[in-house]
C-alpha cells in the first residue's frame, strides 16, 4: 500500500518497495491520493517515488482483461497529466512500460544518476499502445525520442534519459528524492485552476484520448 507523508507544501507518495507494478490495487490508491492532495489547502504540489530497485515496473498483465482495469489507469494517467497540482516523479529505481507512462504524466522527473533504467518494452513485449497512452507519449516528448522508445524500446540510462528530455534532471543517489521535493516545492505556489486550464489546453489531444473508453487494439505480425 503506498504512504503518504508531508514536507511543508509538498506530498510525498511512496509506492512501496516492490516492483510496484500498476495493479487495480495500487491504481486505487493513486487515485485516492490525488483526491487528498487536490483537496489541500492552499499551495501544494505532489512528488511519487519508491523505495526499492523499481520506481514502477508497469501496469498488470493480468488485469487487462479485467472490467474497468484499463479505464481507471487512463483516467489516473489523464488526472496526473491535467492536474491544477504541479507533480515531480522521484525516479529512484527502474522505470518501465507503464510506469513509465505514469512518469511522464508528471510535470517534472528526476533521475537516480547511477542506477536504473527506463523503457517502453512493449514493441518487444507483443504488447501495443493504448491511442490515449500514444498520444501521452507524444504529447510529452520530442517525435523522435517517442520513436526510439515506443517502436524500437531503446532503454535509457539516466545520462541518455535526460539528453533524451525523458527526465529533467538526474541526482545521486540518496538525493532523488530530496532533488524532487525542492523542485516540488519550488512549483507549489503554481498550483489552481489556472493551472490546470494551461494544461487543458497544451494537452488537450492526450487528455482527450485518455478520456476515452480503453479498448485493447489487437497486435498483429503485418
Amino acid at each position: 500500500m503506498v504512504n503518504l507523508t508531508r514536507d511543508g507544501a509538498v506530498l510525498i507518495c511512496d509506492l512501496g518497495d516492490g516492483e510496484n507494478r500498476l495493479d487495480g490495487v495500487l491504481v486505487g490508491a493513486l487515485h485516492a491520493v490525488l483526491d487528498d492532495v487536490e483537496s489541500a489547502s492552499g499551495p501544494a504540489a505532489l512528488v511519487t517515488t519508491g523505495s526499492g530497485r523499481f520506481y514502477s515496473n508497469g501496469l498488470e498483465p493480468e488485469s487487462f482483461a479485467l472490467d474497468g482495469y484499463l479505464d481507471a489507469v487512463q483516467s489516473l494517467l489523464g488526472r496526473l497529466l491535467g492536474s491544477g497540482v504541479p507533480t515531480v516523479a522521484a525516479l529512484q529505481g527502474h522505470t518501465y512500460a507503464g510506469g513509465l507512462l505514469l512518469a511522464l504524466a508528471h510535470d517534472r522527473r528526476v533521475m537516480r544518476a547511477d542506477r536504473g533504467y527506463l523503457c517502453l518494452p512493449e514493441a518487444r513485449l507483443g504488447f501495443p499502445f493504448l491511442p490515449g497512452m500514444s498520444a501521452l507519449v507524444a504529447a510529452r516528448v520530442a517525435p523522435a525520442v517517442a520513436h526510439a522508445a515506443m517502436v524500437t524500446a531503446e532503454r535509457y540510462d539516466a545520462d541518455a534519459a535526460v539528453n533524451a528530455r525523458l527526465v529533467d534532471e538526474i541526482a545521486e543517489p540518496g538525493e532523488v528524492l530530496a532533488t524532487a521535493v525542492d523542485r516540488a516545492a519550488e512549483l507549489a505556489p503554481l498550483r489552481g485552476s489556472n493551472l490546470a486550464a494551461i494544461k487543458r489546453t497544451l494537452y488537450r489531444d492526450a487528455l482527450d484520448r485518455l478520456a476515452e473508453p480503453a479498448i485493447l487494439p489487437a497486435a498483429s505480425g503485418a
